[in-house]
């Protein structure tokens, strides 16, 4: 099929053989590809890039491009390529990188050497991940049954649960795992102390459990100790831990089973951090929630607030991103620039310093930011250079 390429010497449609011969002959610059980059606290190796330096600004991780998502957590990263291969590095010692080992990695290895996964979510010490035949897979810590193998036994290696194709994405708390079926059903499984599950109890669970009997689940976040979804008649819900207002609704009370989240029809998208949300809504406004000692909020103070509230009056965020345990926030617009703000510690807003913003700076000057993913006390994204 033609492909257009846009870029330095030629415009135009070319094939896949002349584009390949125009760069072998050096009439072409190659394309720009997506990079992958990491900034922040590197005491382990977390950020890939074969040391243990922190930086306070975005580092490019390597020279492997086509990287199409990520997802940061406890000191232990995951991200998927377009070709459709699995990566990992960082911590290790739960077997959380899925390599077979429990030996800790400073750069991307691969997990085996399948070209079929769909997505991944990375928890405090294990991860699940879907891929493009449905399946559904686990691996690394198995303390409270958040495998989702029916035991607690601890895998280093990735474990298919049960035997269903149907599974669509995934999302993970601390130790509990989410996951929406292509039924448009919501599951849960894993720790439960606070009813983050949304069963409507606090019991464990080792095997995935359907959240109620509805069909209509859209998107899910696991946060600290509860959890977000939004449905596809854009309501939001949550449950879980109220503290500190985090559920966003009007209290602090603790839920078992999904309350929504006032009544608007909405909302887009929704990021969990440590006791605080930001979430976007259809027309490109910002909101946010909860816990802000650190301005992560974003509002311009660190005032803690018990429902929404509308960060600035732009309409035009995109992709977002909340840290689980470094208290930072991050962004994106739809011009491509990337934004954050909160706990500045260690440098994990990417800003050049450790200073703590109470309302969004720009990232650098890029204009090609992608996907954005926070770990802790550091951040990772992608960008086409």
């Amino acid at each position: 099929m033609p492909i257009s390429y846009p870029y330095q010497q030629y415009q135009g449609v070319w094939t896949l053989s002349q584009a390949s011969d125009a760069v072998a002959q050096g009439k072409w610059a190659v394309p720009p590809q997506p990079h992958l980059y990491a900034w922040g606290l590197n005491a382990i190796g977390q950020l890939g890039l074969n040391n243990r330096t922190n930086y306070s600004s975005p580092m490019q991780i390597g020279s492997l491009t086509n990287w199409l998502n990520i997802s940061g957590g406890i000191y232990s990263v995951f991200s998927i390529k377009k070709d459709g291969t699995l990566w990992s590095w960082g911590n290790n010692n739960n077997g959380q990188l899925g390599l077979g080992s429990r030996t800790a990695y400073s750069s991307p290895k691969q997990v085996g050497t399948l070209t079929n996964w769909l997505n991944v979510s990375c928890s405090r010490y294990s991860a699940i991940a879907t891929k493009t035949d449905g399946t559904l897979w686990s691996w690394g810590q198995n303390y409270h049954g958040q495998l989702g193998l029916g035991n607690t036994t601890y895998y280093s290696s990735p474990k298919q649960v049960g035997t269903l194709t149907n599974w669509l994405s995934v999302s993970t708390s601390y130790t509990s795992m989410f996951a929406i079926k292509t039924n448009g059903t919501l599951w849960s499984w894993g720790y439960n102390s606070a009813g983050e599950c949304g069963l409507g109890n606090t019991n464990q669970y080792s095997s995935p459990k359907q959240v109620g009997s509805l069909t209509t689940w859209l998107s899910v976040v696991g946060a600290y100790n509860s959890c977000y979804a939004i449905k596809t008649d854009g309501t939001l819900w949550s449950w879980g831990s109220g503290s500190l207002g985090c559920l966003g609704l009007g209290n602090t009370t603790y839920y078992s089973s999904p309350k929504q989240v006032g009544l608007l029809t909405t909302w887009s998208s929704i990021a969990g951090g440590y006791q605080y949300v930001l979430a976007t809504k259809t027309d490109g406004t910002l909101w946010a929630w909860g816990y802000n000692a650190y301005g992560q909020l974003g509002l311009g103070n660190i005032t803690n607030y018990l429902s929404p509230k509308q960060i600035g009056s732009l309409t035009s965020w995109n992709k977002i991103s909340a840290s689980g345990d470094s208290l930072a926030s991050y962004a994106t617009q739809n011009n491509g620039t990337l934004w954050s703000w909160g706990f500045g510690i260690n440098g994990a807003l990417g800003l050049g310093n450790t200073t703590s913003y109470s309302s969004p700076k720009q990232v650098g000057s890029l204009t090609t930011w992608s996907s954005i993913s926070a770990g802790k006390t550091c951040s990772y994204a992608i960008a086409t250079t």
